[in-house]
């Protein structure tokens, strides 16, 4: 069942799919599927595999979302054949919400509350649309509990509306609406402008919701998390309305405005909220997983950048106020010498920094000097690059993302037990160039600064 859907959708004979979801229930890794069985998979790499694994897990939930589903509406005694059919042949996860949404368990709805009032018979016959009158049809409904004639018409709009906001085809109509032309726009928190001044770009915008690239869709739910941005996804009101009113709005009659008005009720009050939110969430998944992709790849190019080799290093830590933390490492990456020099402003001993380095690489046949390229990067750059050493001496910039995460790490400190964090993030440095996959496992990929931002 589920090997004929994912060979569908991925294009991949149905055998291997077969044979890989076997494997994943005799609970084989991917590593282990792409490495040891590519007899049995026709060779599909790793990425193939894990695509196939989440879909398949995908499935596994669709299909118990279903099976709760149904024992929920056959309790309700509501399980007819053709019910039965529909939810049984769906494997879209939207579609089998929609399909439950008329039997789910509902809270006090104004819907509700006009039921218990014994409105409903009343919406039946205005959503019929015959030609009546509205007092005819009305006053048998009027109680105590119903008063007046706005009271029941208020009533019966209210349950028509909660009808068309759990109308499949209304709901199919809105969603593809929604994902073809909804925008997204951003309103910046009007009391927490000076907070959320990282977040400017999105105090007042707009985007088509298919435009916007991940990075850009989950920067503007970051900012709306943290409370200081309010966001909203939409199509045009007018354009939905039209779409949706051929679908009720049957004549011109009085029961019609009546019909039209709910519609319009509904499509603001329920059905326009449940499409954001699944939209939203659904947008949100996706952009997630091209930033996951974005972060894989770039971490990948990272950890598999060639070794500069058993060199001896000088690395830098550059800073102004505290100065540059300079280490000497042997050609193996072990630390033979620390030292503090101060280029830059507010000491900006120059003379001595200077000599301090041409000692260091003297004494220590220093042939690279790793820069990190944090703070007084470029400064320190140049200050490198004007002294005139005796040898050819080569200089690059290295990144330094992550190497104050591992300077703090139980790692770290066990490694150097005797020197300050300084000092351990400098041999950071000099080591991820002399070998960048050896140095960076030991950091936490989400510190390496290699996803979107």
């Amino acid at each position: 069942m589920y090997s004929k859907i994912i060979s569908s959708e991925f294009n991949i004979p149905l055998k291997q799919v077969t044979n890989t979801l076997l494997l994943f229930d005799e609970g084989s890794t991917i590593p282990f599927i792409s490495r040891y069985r590519k007899e049995m998979t026709g060779g599909l790499d790793e990425v193939i595999i894990g695509d196939i694994k989440n879909r398949y897990q995908q499935l596994q939930d669709i299909n118990s979302r279903r099976e709760t589903i149904l024992t929920t509406i056959e309790k309700l005694g509501e399980l007819t054949d053709e019910l039965r059919e529909k939810i049984e042949n769906s494997w879209d996860a939207n579609e089998l919400e929609d399909l439950y949404l008329p039997y789910k368990p509902k809270r006090k709805t104004r819907a509700v509350v006009a039921r218990e009032k014994g409105l409903e018979p009343l919406a039946e016959i205005i959503f019929k649309q015959d030609n009546k009158q509205l007092e005819d049809i009305v006053f048998p409904y009027l109680n105590d509990e119903v008063p007046d004639i706005d009271t029941a018409l208020q009533g019966a709009r209210d349950i028509i509306a909660e009808w068309i906001s759990e109308d499949l085809k209304a709901r199919n109509v809105i969603r593809q609406l929604f994902e073809h032309d909804a925008v997204i726009s951003s309103r910046v928190v009007k009391s927490k402008e000076a907070e959320a001044i990282k977040y400017l770009d999105y105090f007042e915008y707009n985007e088509p919701l298919r435009k916007c690239r991940s990075h850009r869709l989950l920067a503007i739910r970051r900012g709306e998390k943290e409370g200081f941005l309010k966001v909203s996804i939409a199509p045009d009101n007018e354009i939905a309305l039209q779409r949706l009113i051929p679908l009720f709005v049957k004549g011109r009659n009085s029961l019609s405005d009546e019909v039209k008005y709910a519609l319009e009720d509904s499509y603001k009050r329920l059905l326009a909220p449940s499409i954001e939110n699944e939209v939203a969430a659904a947008s949100r998944t996706i952009a997630e997983m091209e930033a996951i992709k974005v972060f894989a790849t770039n971490l990948r190019q990272l950890l598999l950048a060639p070794p500069l080799g058993q060199k001896r290093v000088m690395a830098i830590d550059p800073g102004f106020r505290t100065g540059c933390k300079v280490v000497c490492l042997d050609a193996q990456g072990q630390l033979l010498h620390n030292e503090t020099i101060y280029p830059h402003p507010p000491q900006k001993d120059l003379k001595q920094a200077v000599r301090k380095i041409e000692t260091l690489v003297e004494a220590y046949k220093t042939e690279v000097i790793a820069i990190g390229n944090g703070t007084a990067s470029r400064e320190t750059e140049a200050f490198i690059r004007k002294i005139h050493f005796k040898q050819n001496i080569q200089v690059f910039v290295v990144s330094e993302d992550g190497a104050s995460v591992y300077s703090a790490s139980k790692t770290a400190r066990e490694e150097f037990p005797d020197f300050d964090v300084t000092v351990r993030g400098a041999v950071s440095i000099g080591r991820r160039l002399m070998d960048p996959l050896a140095e960076l496992v030991k950091i936490d990929p989400k510190s390496i600064g290699v996803g979107q931002y």
